[in-house]
């Protein structure tokens, strides 16, 4: 079968590999659609970072391995044991490998597992024509809920997470920062709690028209004061809950300005540069910052439960390819600015 193999950095290579058959607890998938992620991303032009070079303690794969963990599939068969999955099934993939026995694992939060590794990072994933996994990470897909929207689930279960951390009531006003995938997870897990007040603050006139065009409420901080504007908006009180996506400093600095007493600032954001914010900014506003990683099984629930509402929408900000073109327009086009989010079909072939 044809995959998308990673051998190191600017180094990945569409090969046939061996296709996989499920092991005891296993479920086979035939990929329907795999979105590329800003980890892969970081792998493809500064890698590896995550994927290992050794065997991982839970997979035991290193690299060259197949990429991709965000993805949808149709179920072609099943291992021994496995129950509750038949094959025919839509399914979207947690792709989170957990120990089971780490302190967090042991008080149920697997997502911080001392020990975690991702199918598609510490083992071979799912930018294939089929891939295997546990089936501990099927999630069933309504009938209501396409493929391409499955392969999103992943990075919306990001968002969603982050949004349910913030706590935010329906009737508070929210800020995101960062108007790429995860900025537009967030708004639609904000609105999907029921949130009216969400504003997002991004610098980029193609994002704020992208997610604009979605019927969110923008800010372009290299126009407007936005703590000022917050301010007189909420009459003073700040804003309740803030969400960065953004990952750079002068977006943490204006959300700092911008919280509410005692209301969190959620982090979401890969840093590649070190922060020099200092924590009096928190100390005289008894506001705090608050870590988000990933997602939890309940997330997946939540997201695909909206989805089949229709409350997400990939109008304008997806693109699809074929598993051909996974490198210039995919992984050059993303690390470019030129497209938001790419959706690769393994079963799309070049003419």
């Amino acid at each position: 079968m044809r995959a998308a193999v990673y051998y190191g950095a600017n180094k990945v290579e569409i090969a046939d590999v061996p296709e996989p058959s499920p092991g005891a607890g296993e479920v086979k998938v035939q990929v329907g659609f795999n979105g590329i992620c800003g980890t892969d991303l970081h792998e493809y032009f500064a890698g590896p970072i995550f994927i290992p070079t050794e065997p991982h303690p839970l997979t035991g794969a290193q690299l060259p391995l197949v990429l991709g963990h965000e993805f949808s599939g149709t179920v072609t068969e099943v291992g021994d044991g496995v129950t509750g999955v038949h094959a025919g099934d839509r399914v979207a993939i947690e792709p989170i490998y957990r120990c089971g026995h780490c302190g967090p694992c042991r008080v149920g939060n697997y997502n911080i597992c001392q020990h975690i590794g991702f199918h598609g990072l510490m083992s071979d994933g799912g930018m294939a024509e089929y891939t295997v996994v546990p089936a501990n990470m099927i999630h069933q897909l309504p009938e209501n809920v396409s493929l391409e929207l499955g392969a999103l689930v992943e990075p919306m279960s990001v968002a969603y997470h982050a949004a349910t951390l913030g706590q935010p009531q329906a009737d508070d006003t929210a800020m995101v920062f960062g108007a790429g995938p995860i900025g537009i997870g967030l708004w639609f897990a904000l609105r999907g709690k029921g949130l009216e007040n969400v504003y997002v603050v991004e610098p980029s006139a193609t994002r704020r028209a992208a997610i604009e065009a979605l019927g969110a409420t923008t800010l372009d901080p290299t126009s407007l004061d936005v703590a000022e504007f917050v301010a007189d908006t909420t009459d003073g009180r700040g804003a309740d809950a803030i969400f960065d996506a953004a990952g750079v400093e002068p977006a943490v600095n204006t959300a700092l300005d911008c919280i509410g007493a005692r209301q969190p600032l959620v982090s979401v954001a890969i840093y590649e540069k070190p922060l020099t914010t200092t924590l009096q900014r928190l100390v005289m506003n008894e506001s705090r910052i608050q870590g988000s990683l990933c997602y939890t099984s309940a997330d997946f629930d939540a997201v695909i439960d909206l989805m089949s509402q229709g409350r997400y929408d990939t109008t304008g900000w997806v693109d699809t390819i074929g598993l051909d073109r996974v490198v210039d327009d995919g992984f050059d086009a993303l690390h470019a600015g030129a497209k938001m989010k790419v959706l690769v079909d393994p079963a799309e072939v070049a003419a």
